[in-house]
């Protein structure tokens, strides 16, 4: 039974919690921002779609990206990646799990900005509209291919053409077993570090 009248302990200089946050401000310490993108694959005549979007803004205008945008402060990155993919292209009601966090300096021109991606797989191919930040929305055939080096993405469109990113690789140890860790070569029409994302979410799903 906890004693009712149990002190509160107090740290170093003599604080209990409530003296402590009474006095903390996050302003002391620098503040990345938080973004969320969602990696959409589409399996359908055991062909692999991605969803890419093209962007409407500066930085990396009009190259193709993934949905994605920046947390807001009444919600978790999780939400943000399901409301930024409605917001981009009309999607919704799709299943999303983490990829993993992106945090490498310098991926966003913008400053510091760190990003969780998220990934969902569909079995059918909706029709997608452009909105928001995205001038434009659509579904391109994938094909990637595997060596012990590098990993090469197709993307292909009959509308918008072919285009290709390769990425290189590197085996890691890991806790449980051996990791992958790619960085980029070639990104092709991609923006921001968006090539490896996509490469992630491929290992998570195809090459685990």
């Amino acid at each position: 039974m906890k004693q009712k009248d149990q002190k509160e302990q107090k740290d170093q200089h003599g604080r209990t919690e409530t003296e402590f946050l009474s006095n903390y401000s996050l302003k002391k310490y620098p503040q990345p921002s938080v973004t969320a993108d969602i990696i959409v694959f589409c399996e359908t005549d055991q062909q692999v779609k991605i969803l890419l979007i093209r962007r409407k803004n500066h930085p990396y205008l009009g190259k193709w990206a993934l949905p994605g945008g920046f947390v807001r402060e009444t919600e978790s990155v999780q939400e943000t990646a399901v409301r930024e993919l409605e917001e981009e292209t009309h999607l919704k009601g799709v299943q999303v799990e983490p990829v993993g966090l992106f945090s490498v300096p310098g991926r966003d021109p913008r400053g510091w900005v760190v990003s969780e991606a998220y990934v969902a797989k569909i079995s059918h191919q909706p029709e997608l509209q452009a909105d928001d930040d995205a001038m434009d929305a659509a579904w391109f055939n994938l094909s990637f291919y595997d060596t012990l080096q590098a990993l090469t993405l197709k993307f292909f469109s009959p509308i918008h053409g072919t285009f290709q990113a390769v990425l290189k690789k590197r085996l890691l140890p890991g806790i449980l077993k051996e990791r992958i860790e790619y960085t980029e070569e070639d990104n092709g029409e991609l923006a921001f570090d968006h090539a490896c994302m996509i490469a992630c979410a491929i290992q998570k799903i195809y090459l685990f």
